[in-house]
Order: structure tokens, then sequence, then C-alpha cells
């Protein structure tokens, strides 16, 4: 396992965000040498957890619980050939294009050691937007891709340091609850119902993911 590139991107004007400036940073594109990563601080004030990397829309985007975005160069090349064009690396918008693991099938709390430095740990799936689908230009893309489920995973911040293209990716960390990122992805959008079951995971789980199981669970009570 191993990071294939290490992406940034920066503010572009684009006619499909509902960002108030109008920009985004989605279209990221790989970097040579070291990037540090930290962690930027809490939603709506931090953005990337990537030095260098724009996030234009903090409401939605950034903070702790999203610092960083990983996604497989697998699913990019199943992609590939859905949609019959080149998908580069970074062109999901991830920070960090992996070779070698099951994204959809790491669990929340799942730690990761990338290089010498840093180690990050999963809290949640990507989410499609409508700045997602402007990017990549293709019909239905938010529909497509919540039905494939291939969402890629979020990452904080749990020891900072320098990340860099080649570096070996160690997983240091497995929880044993067995919530995966395709099941939260599945219980925040086409199925509720698994929201309680997600609480297993505890504090791991991104913040608004968290509130949402518990809001759900007392709900039933009720």
């Amino acid at each position: 396992m191993k990071l294939l590139s290490v992406n940034l991107g920066h503010p572009r004007a684009v006619p499909y965000t509902d960002q108030p400036e109008g920009v985004t940073g989605i279209d990221k594109k790989p970097v040579d040498g070291p990037v540090r990563v930290s962690a930027p601080g809490p939603k709506g004030v931090g953005g990337s957890g990537l030095t260098g990397d724009a996030v234009c829309d903090r409401r939605h985007h950034g903070g702790d619980d999203q610092a960083v975005y990983a996604y497989a160069r697998e699913d990019l090349d199943a992609w590939e050939q859905a949609t019959g064009r080149p998908l580069a690396n970074g062109c999901f918008g991830e920070n960090l294009t992996t070779d070698g693991l099951d994204l959809s099938g790491a669990l929340i709390g799942e730690r990761w050691r990338i290089g010498a430095e840093v180690v990050l740990e999963v809290t949640s799936a990507r989410i499609p937007c409508r700045t997602f689908q402007g990017h990549l230009g293709e019909r239905g893309w938010v529909k497509r891709f919540t039905q494939k489920g291939a969402t890629g995973a979020y990452l904080r911040v749990i020891e900072p340091g320098e990340v860099r293209a080649g570096d070996p990716i160690e997983i240091v960390h497995r929880p044993d609850h067995g919530v995966t990122v395709a099941m939260q992805f599945r219980a925040v959008t086409t199925e509720r119902e698994l929201l309680p079951r997600v609480l297993a995971a505890g504090e791991a789980l991104h913040a608004e993911t968290l509130a949402a199981a518990r809001k759900y669970a007392a709900a039933r009570e009720d």
C-alpha cells in the first residue's frame, strides 16, 4: 500500500458552485516534494489539513473531521471504464490518491501511518455535491456516485508531519466494531435505518454523523 500522489487545489471561479464568492478548490493537481499535514481547526473555521490546499466553502468542507480526503486509484480506474474518459489523480478533489487500499471497506476509526511521521484516522465517507457534479461535467453524477458508493474517505490528523508521493501506507489500527465507510455512507444517505448501528464507532465518527445517529436513535426510542 502506498501513496501515489499528493494533490493540492487553488481557488478558481466557476459557474457551478453555491459558494458565496463563486470559487472552488476542487480541481486538485499532484505536486512534487513534501507537503505538511496538520489539524486545521474546527469546521467552519479550519480549511484543509494540507499546507497550500484551498478549501473555499467551509460551510460544508474542511475542518478537523474532514482535514484530508483520500480516494483510491483503483476506484478512479473503475470510473474511467464507466465514463469512458481519463481521470487523473486529484480530479475527484482528493488530497491523497492511494494504491492498494480498500477505502469503502475501511473502518471508521481506522488509522493509517503514511511515511515516517503522519498518522490519519478515518472519519466518514464523502457526500457528493453540486460542485462535484459541475466539476466533472457528468450528467446525473450525484445519483451515479451515490449508487456506486465508492466514496473515498475523509480523515482527521492524529500525528502531523510531512507526506509525499511514494510514501508507504500502513494500517496501524483497526477497531472491531465493523462500521465501514460504506456503511456510514449508506446510513447518512439512502439507508437511514442504519444510523443506530453506526453508533458502535463512537467518537471516531465525524461529529455530524455522530449527532445525526444519536438524534435518530433517540427518536426511535420515543
